[in-house]
């Protein structure tokens, strides 16, 4: 077992799947020689060879076309696309084609494809490096959007995605790729897809949240306990399908819910999430349901995007606005 960084555990996950399955194949630009633009496959060329970890043209809707014919045939594809951003020329081919194939062949084909995206800002990028749109992906049935905070859940929900026989979008948040270690055993234990991880009990409020800003978020439950305020702090990790139970199940407890999320307020997970709230635990809520989100605009160059990402202090503000209902 050793500390690893969340991308060192994208990486172990990918090499101890292609050691295990020889189905499982790798496909994106500068992938093999180079490692990948984060160095997410670094060495995986080397050890299991072009034909494994394939080094595409700059063409993202290629790489995921050749993806959907790949898993169609059973091949476990895994294409990166080098920045969320530039997820959009490949759009047709994951709606229309990898998110219906098992409706559209009455289930005789299923993809077991996972689609890799970095994602999210915080590392000084242009604005096509630095989008958190997951709610798009989230809205299309027959796609499954698993989004990592740390590096063991990026070891353990990268196998659980690459062992499902159908399309995963496996969302990397680029901003935590390598400010904490864990320590991670690489032992094949995958972790559950479709449910939140109850990362912190508490008894005043409960706090939701994933990806890069789990970060933040457990800050600000540390920051909240000095001052008396009980957080329950929950990892979405699954953001479709939500795991809606055990969210209500702790706002039942709590009374009170602020969901933070680096995504534009409109339209959003976080949305979502409040709607259901709303609908199924509304008579357990003794306050409004909070919301900390980026901002309804393009994010900002790298000059501004600290002012447009969810701060410590402004999941402070809102959860104490929320501990004024009683």
């Amino acid at each position: 077992m050793a500390a690893i960084t969340l991308i060192e555990a994208v990486t172990l996950a990918l090499g101890h799947e292609m050691a295990a399955d020889k189905d499982v194949v790798l496909l994106g630009e500068d992938i093999g020689k180079n490692g990948g633009v984060f160095r997410a496959t670094d060495g995986l060329q080397a050890r299991f060879g072009e034909d494994r970890v394939m080094d595409t043209p700059l063409a993202e809707a290629m790489i995921a076309g050749i993806s959907v014919g790949m898993a169609a045939q059973g091949i476990k594809a895994i294409p990166e696309m080098q920045f969320m951003g530039f997820m959009f020329p490949a759009f047709n081919q994951i709606v229309t084609a990898a998110a219906r194939m098992r409706n559209r062949t009455r289930g005789r084909i299923s993809l077991p494809m996972v689609v890799r995206m970095p994602y999210g800002g915080g590392i000084h990028a242009p604005e096509h490096h630095s989008e958190s749109t997951e709610a798009l992906l989230a809205h299309i049935p027959g796609l499954r959007v698993v989004i990592p905070s740390n590096p063991s859940r990026a070891y353990g929900l990268l196998l659980a995605a690459i062992r499902d026989p159908d399309p995963v979008i496996f969302l990397e948040p680029k901003r935590v790729y390598r400010i904490v270690k864990h320590d991670v055993e690489d032992n094949g234990e995958a972790y559950p897809l479709d449910t939140c991880f109850v990362d912190r009990d508490g008894t005043d409020i409960t706090l939701l949240s994933w990806g890069a800003m789990m970060h933040e978020t457990l800050i600000a439950a540390d920051q909240l306990a000095k001052d008396g305020i009980s957080c329950e702090v929950i990892d979405v990790a699954t953001v479709c399908p939500l795991d809606m139970a055990t969210i209500i199940e702790s706002v039942e407890k709590t009374g009170r819910c602020v969901i933070v999320q680096e995504a534009p307020r409109a339209g959003g997970i976080g949305s979502e999430i409040a709607a259901e709230l709303s609908e199924k635990a509304l008579l357990s809520l003794i306050a409004p349901i909070g919301r900390v989100a980026g901002y309804d605009t393009v994010m900002p160059y790298a000059g501004m995007e600290k002012q447009y990402m969810p701060s410590v202090e402004r999941i402070t503000d809102e959860v104490k606005k929320a501990m004024q209902f009683s």
